[in-house]
């Protein structure tokens, strides 16, 4: 089982990463945070590796921090939720944050996230309510800069819509973010793109 991971960034997506290890490349499904804090292509990178194998799928999760891949270890495990809804809870919520949302039970906090009704959502406070502890702040690597390229529009748009956003509201999401983008003085990040518009749709 595979635990993790160090090696070179050769591709770099908001929702999957290719770690190449001594010529071997490992695709590695990660959440929007973990591609906001991982360096550019070509640089070194580490993460924490979580092995989900089912009876015809074998995927590979990787982490930036032990508490993300902690959290989401937690989140697999309770009923109903799986590797994806966990992985877009974490795209949308820090497991800092997580951990204060299921202590006070903020159930309309869970509810923004895409894909999270009201009994996954208070099924997810109910089982967790008993397995976490009060949250100590991990500090977290600021996002490297990226330089946008021609079709960063468009995967933003993408990893908007894997997140199990709606495309109507995907793409007016990015039509705010591109006019905001149209008002700066430097062409903006996929990383920032996607801030711009989580915010908006938030």
């Amino acid at each position: 089982m595979i635990a993790h991971l160090e090696g070179r960034l050769r591709h770099k997506a908001p929702d999957h990463v290719i770690v190449d290890v001594h010529g071997v490349g490992y695709c590695v499904h990660v959440s929007l945070s973990t591609f906001y804090d991982l360096p550019e292509v070509g640089a070194s990178a580490s993460l924490y590796v979580h092995t989900h194998v089912r009876e015809d799928t074998l995927q590979l999760f990787g982490f930036g921090t032990s508490a993300e891949k902690d959290m989401f270890l937690h989140l697999i495990a309770v009923n109903g939720v799986g590797p994806k809804m966990a992985l877009s809870i974490l795209s949308g919520i820090q497991p800092d944050e997580l951990r204060q949302v299921v202590l006070f039970q903020d159930r309309q906090r869970l509810q923004k996230i895409p894909g999270i009704g009201k009994k996954t959502a208070e099924r997810i406070l109910l089982e967790l309510k008993d397995r976490l502890r009060v949250p100590v702040p991990e500090p977290s690597a600021a996002a490297s800069p990226q330089k946008l390229e021609e079709d960063g529009y468009a995967d933003a748009y993408s990893a908007l819509l894997n997140l199990g956003y709606r495309p109507a509201e995907a793409a007016k999401a990015m039509q705010k973010a591109r006019q905001a983008a149209a008002a700066a003085t430097e062409k903006p990040s996929l990383e920032q793109l996607l801030r711009e518009a989580l915010r908006i749709l938030a």
